[in-house]
């Protein structure tokens, strides 16, 4: 078991007085190091979505070699679809190659495969969008997989997933696949969406995202309006959420699959 104990307590004082771009950086290195996220030699896929979490993440991990003391590439690929056409997605692979990251964008028709009766869901894009990344890395001999989810999703995950499914379990920081040659990594583990939002605005990403036309009315949505009414939308309280998730017999944020 690996115990949050050592892992989550972030200097208030530094949170406090630190930019967001600054805490972004110490927050994804802070993990990347305790939960060995990235190893020398990694290939790295990012998902970029074209929305905020993904591109911050690009940001970060792009800016990351010295404190990791670690050489690493990074790729990374937006798959595009028949519902929704990133209309920004020029200004994506613009900032993508300012910070010296290659970019591919790929269409994937996940509407079109939805059978003579079925309605577009959030589960269905993530599955289908899922699948094509495997696939991509693969055949591109990528090792790893980078997603945008944060500290934020990771919480909401663990309550819909006890409310809806009567599961004990989130997304892992870390998840390796037994029957792919790769991993998933969350470096964003740590980093509350607010403090996501003032890093894209600090470094001018926010003008870069788009957002799904489907997501405003999701489930996820309104519970993280009543998780932020229970939990005073603290960090504190959040990190505390995220220690209890791994001081079980199994830790939450790794994975086997």
């Amino acid at each position: 078991m690996h115990s949050l104990n050592r892992n989550l307590p972030v200097a208030n004082r530094f949170l406090r007085r630190a930019g967001a771009s600054e805490i972004v950086q110490k927050l994804c290195t802070k993990l990347i190091l305790e939960r060995n996220l990235i190893n020398e030699g990694d290939r790295i896929l990012i998902a970029a979505s074209g929305g905020k979490d993904s591109t911050v993440l690009a940001w970060a991990l792009s800016g990351l070699r010295p404190a990791l003391k670690k050489n690493y590439e990074l790729a990374a690929i937006h798959i595009s679809s028949d519902f929704c056409s990133c209309c920004k997605k020029s200004i994506l692979s613009k900032r993508l190659d300012e910070w010296g990251i290659p970019f591919t964008d790929l269409f994937v028709p996940i509407i079109g495969r939805l059978k003579e009766g079925e309605k577009m869901n959030c589960y269905w894009c993530s599955t289908q969008r899922r699948t094509e990344l495997l696939k991509y890395a693969v055949e591109n001999n990528f090792n790893k997989i980078a997603l945008g989810h944060h500290l934020d999703d990771i919480i909401e995950t663990f309550f819909m997933n006890m409310t809806n499914k009567g599961e004990l379990s989130t997304m892992p920081a870390l998840l390796a696949y037994r029957k792919y040659p790769v991993s998933l990594i969350r470096p964003l583990a740590y980093t509350e969406e607010q403090q996501i939002i003032t890093c894209a605005a600090e470094q001018d990403i926010l003008k870069a995202a788009c957002t799904c036309p489907y997501g405003v009315n999701s489930k996820r949505r309104d519970l993280r309006k009543r998780i932020a009414d229970f939990t005073g939308n603290s960090g504190a309280v959040k990190r505390r959420i995220l220690k209890a998730m791994s001081s079980g017999k199994e830790d939450m944020l790794v994975e086997t699959e």
